[in-house]
């Protein structure tokens, strides 16, 4: 199973969403889903849209799960290449840890350039759009 993940901050820190795509191991789409989260920055956007998307691809209770992100800062965060330095990233990243740990293989988190993970961010956009739309004064 592959899941891609994107998380998407308008301003940093600004309105923010997330887009999830989980897939069977032929690329078809088993579930797709995006959200608004608040006000946040781009890597607390990327760790929530991380965490939503391991507790949904945990529903599947995979044999092996392959997970795709664009943000390399959190893939090198999560693998122990990098320290998570940031105060409000640290229980966002203790949650990803947990969730990995609930997979019988631990899944690879993997970097991939935005184009390869396109089908997350149009989802997050999407997210970020319809809350501009309902935000937008009427006149």
């Amino acid at each position: 199973m592959r899941l891609r993940t994107d998380g998407a901050s308008r301003g940093n820190p600004g309105p923010a969403a997330i887009g999830v795509v989980i897939e069977d191991d032929q690329g078809n789409r088993l579930r797709t889903f995006h959200r608004f989260i608040g006000i946040r920055t781009n890597n607390e956007a990327e760790y929530q849209a991380l965490i939503d998307g391991l507790k949904a691809a945990a529903e599947w209770n995979p044999d092996r799960l392959e997970v795709y992100l664009d943000s390399k800062l959190v893939v090198e965060q999560v693998n122990g290449s990098y320290r998570v330095k940031k105060p409000e990233l640290q229980p966002l990243y203790q949650q990803v840890k947990v969730l990995l740990g609930g997979f019988s293989d631990t899944p690879e988190i993997k970097h991939v350039e935005r184009e390869n993970n396109r089908g997350a961010d149009k989802l997050a956009n999407m997210a970020l759009d319809e809350q501009v739309k309902k935000a937008a004064p009427r006149g």
